[in-house]
């Protein structure tokens, strides 16, 4: 799996993906799912299809990722898995009694074209969906979009499926994070309660996958959005959506359909981002910023001030998510590094717009790829190498290969734990981020230094 016979010479592709900087839709789907107090996920699809979607997770998030099946065979494959379905939603609820299930298509069944909704129908006219419970769907086809875009088109539904306008404001204020950690939605509920705003946040995975290990089993652990603020989130003052591609969605429906006013922030990371997720905070929900936060903001300035001239002018090769990657290179900007090369698997030419304006100023031709892969990504390096790459774990052969230090960030973390529990979004989080980098680059000054400017104190 070693990258060292990666030419540098570069050649147009546009039928060949090598090392993708994406997966799938049914994981983000999945995950977001997860996010829902009382839910089972469900894959329409065969068994091979949720076990890969499942492990993904499990390996990432290091817990077991409990999920559903419609175990296509032969025959539903052709004939299309409608009496799957169903009696997968009667056993479902018969076994294990969720709240909730929320179903995604994979690729075999959106082929066949099987009708979530129609399906969804029948099962509740022939009695198989119990009273009070709930059963909802996203079309999530492998074959086109990334994981980013099955979490928005799951975040929709659940919008779709349960917000309801009563005309009766509930006095609070909606939160769609977008695909951050457990940890990451934790730290937005605090600095919210900081601020002052009750938040309906949705999906909420905190409590689910970073639960306690309390020595008592439970099929569903006590985190996550409950279907009574699901439905409320159609009563609330506005909707913040963090992030364009996997937030923007769900609360432009709530916009139009519930009547709920939406901002569309960036996700936030970083000094400038997180600045703003708090501004509108302030303005939605109509309150001063106190003290305390403006004091875990100073202490972040204050870090940046100090060690500024580490993080000057490093250069930096970044692959990941485009909501997370935006906030990123807007972080990197700040503290005048340079994000050289970008580089996302999921489509959409808005997000190179947007990773050119935010580096217009930088001292740099930044190079930027929408729907790339990794495989470019190391050529670019090769052809003009970087101080720092910031990603998820499949980086680290480039890493290697290439003597880079490696910023783990992103989706998927496969052989570091800590994500699930340490955020990186806020200012507390940006202080992680700012000491992490730091780290590594005073780690590479200790490792290569001569011997006459080996230093104690840097």
């Amino acid at each position: 799996m070693l990258l060292r016979h990666t030419p540098k010479e570069i050649t147009e592709r546009s039928a060949l993906t090598i090392n993708p900087a994406k997966t799938c839709q049914p994981i983000g789907a999945m995950y977001a799912a997860l996010g829902i107090h009382g839910c089972l996920p469900h894959s329409h699809g065969s068994q091979g299809c949720c076990a890969y979607h499942r492990s993904a997770l499990t390996r990432h998030y290091k817990e077991p990722i409990a999920a559903a099946t419609s175990s296509f065979t032969e025959g539903a494959s052709v004939f299309g898995g409608q009496a799957n379905l169903l009696q997968a939603i009667q056993n479902i609820f018969t076994v294990y009694e969720p709240d909730v299930i929320a179903v995604h298509t994979t690729c075999l069944s959106e082929t066949i074209g099987d009708d979530l909704n129609q399906i969804r129908d029948k099962a509740q006219k022939e009695g198989k969906i119990p009273e009070g419970k709930h059963v909802i769907g996203a079309n999530t086809p492998s074959y086109v979009g990334s994981h980013v875009t099955g979490f928005s088109n799951m975040v929709k539904a659940m919008a779709a499926a349960f917000a309801t306008r009563t005309g009766h404001k509930n006095g609070k204020v909606n939160v769609i994070p977008g695909w951050v950690e457990p940890s990451d939605m934790e730290e937005i509920k605090r600095l919210a309660a900081m601020v002052g705003v009750p938040i309906i946040l949705f999906p909420d995975t905190s409590g689910v996958l970073n639960a306690p290990l309390t020595g008592e089993y439970k099929m569903f652990p006590d985190g996550g959005v409950t279907v009574p603020e699901l439905i409320s989130s159609g009563d609330s003052l506005g909707t913040l959506a963090l992030g364009e591609w996997c937030s923007a969605d769900a609360a432009r429906w709530l916009d139009a359909n519930c009547k709920v006013p939406c901002m569309i922030l960036d996700m936030p990371f970083g000094l400038k981002a997180t600045d703003r997720f708090i501004d509108a905070l302030r303005t939605v929900g109509g309150v001063s910023v106190p003290e305390e936060v403006m004091k875990e903001r100073g202490q972040m300035v204050d870090f940046i001030s100090d060690m500024h001239q580490y993080f000057y002018h490093k250069k930096v090769a970044l692959a990941g998510d485009p909501d997370q990657l935006i906030a990123m290179v807007e972080f990197l900007v700040t503290l005048d590094m340079i994000p050289a090369y970008v580089v996302t698997g999921t489509p959409g030419k808005a997000f190179e717009r947007r990773i050119k304006e935010l580096t217009k100023d930088v001292p740099y031709e930044c190079q930027v790829k929408a729907k790339g892969d990794m495989f470019l990504l190391h050529q670019w390096i090769k052809n003009d190498p970087v101080d720092l790459l910031i990603g998820n774990t499949y980086l680290k052969y480039i890493a290697r290969d290439e003597d880079i230090p490696l910023l783990r960030w992103g989706f998927p973390i496969l052989d570091r734990v800590g994500h699930q529990y340490f955020p990186t979004a806020g200012y507390k989080g940006g202080l992680r981020l700012l000491e992490k980098m730091l780290d590594l680059f005073l780690s590479r000054r200790d490792r290569d230094d001569p011997e006459q400017t080996f230093e104690l104190v840097y």
